[in-house]
């Protein structure tokens, strides 16, 4: 008999959980005789009584575990808490706002069984906000770009993944954790399957532009050496352009002497060069600044309490 671990990060989530959690126990209980399992929630450092309802559900039913964060670290700093505590042969991550349903599970867990080490949910119609459905789209546009993942794979924060793929995961322990680069690292053996997305009952999404434009740098700059490159090109281009431009004032100053050089001319090219080249020292930056964040041993997470855990 397998045994699943639901990973579940925790934001503002007190009047939702409760749902998601007795959604879970009626769809395992009717799998008992091929499945055994335990949740693991985490909580972010959520402003509201989240923290208390984890606490409360550990009380009622020991196959439930809770971690508190001491401050907010993110989404994928909660996952991976949840998958090192995790003990399952298959992990199952979902959301906390009921908008992923976990009464389908069985969809991912039967694709797992067709010798795939990783499955996606996947949405015809996502019911989020639609700041948050641009979001997605550009984050999985960085992903093809920069970290190579196939164009018809979707990803999204549902999805099941075998026990030696979050052992692989879970050896990363420097800051700035990206779940999604840390398992196309891991396996290519990835799939999707249709599931239905509802609409949110409570609240809205925790993901603001900055969550947003940090979750996207972490990509950039964990996984990909591919802005750095990008960067060197551009440069050479306009090194390019740059030495073309000089070679045709040169050649026009010598056919037209009597005509006055452009101002405009030469100053949209320093402000364009000059730019080029802060962008460049800034992308160089954002990398050692990273560097130096690690190795200064900077945690990935720091846990205030556990229930049903040991320390």
């Amino acid at each position: 008999m397998e045994k699943i671990s639901f990973i579940i990060p925790c934001y503002s989530s007190e009047k939702t959980l409760p749902s998601v959690i007795d959604e879970i126990k009626s769809t395992m209980s009717a799998m008992a005789d091929k499945y055994e399992f335990n949740i693991f929630l985490v909580n972010d450092s959520s402003p509201d009584h989240t923290a208390d309802v984890i606490k409360g559900l550990c009380e009622t039913d020991d196959r439930i575990h809770g971690i508190s964060f001491a401050r907010n670290f993110g989404q994928h700093a909660a996952l991976m808490a949840g998958f090192r505590y995790s003990d399952g042969d298959i992990c199952v991550a979902l959301d906390d706002d009921g908008q992923t349903p976990a009464n389908q599970v069985s969809r991912l867990l039967d694709k797992l069984d067709e010798g795939y080490d990783a499955v996606y949910a996947r949405y015809d119609h996502k019911k989020h906000s639609g700041f948050r459905n641009f979001g997605s789209r550009v984050n999985d546009h960085m992903l093809r770009v920069m970290l190579d993942k196939p164009k018809d794979l979707y990803v999204s924060s549902y999805f099941a993944v075998r026990r030696f793929v979050v052992e692989d995961m879970i050896r990363y322990e420097n800051s700035y954790p990206y779940v999604i680069g840390l398992v196309l690292r891991s396996t290519g053996r990835i799939a999707n399957v249709d599931i239905d997305h509802r609409e949110r009952s409570v609240g809205s999404s925790g993901y603001t532009l900055k969550k947003l434009l940090g979750l996207w740098f972490n990509g950039f700059t964990a996984f990909s050496v591919k802005p750095l490159r990008i960067a060197t090109f551009v440069g050479g281009i306009s090194a390019v352009m740059g030495l073309l431009y000089g070679v045709y004032v040169i050649i026009r100053r010598l056919l037209f002497p009597a005509v006055v050089l452009g101002y405009a001319a030469t100053m949209s090219a320093i402000v364009f060069f000059g730019g080029m080249i802060l962008l460049t020292l800034g992308l160089i930056g954002e990398y050692i600044g990273r560097i130096y964040i690690s190795m200064n041993n900077s945690p990935q997470y720091v846990i205030r309490d556990r229930w049903n855990l040991d320390k």
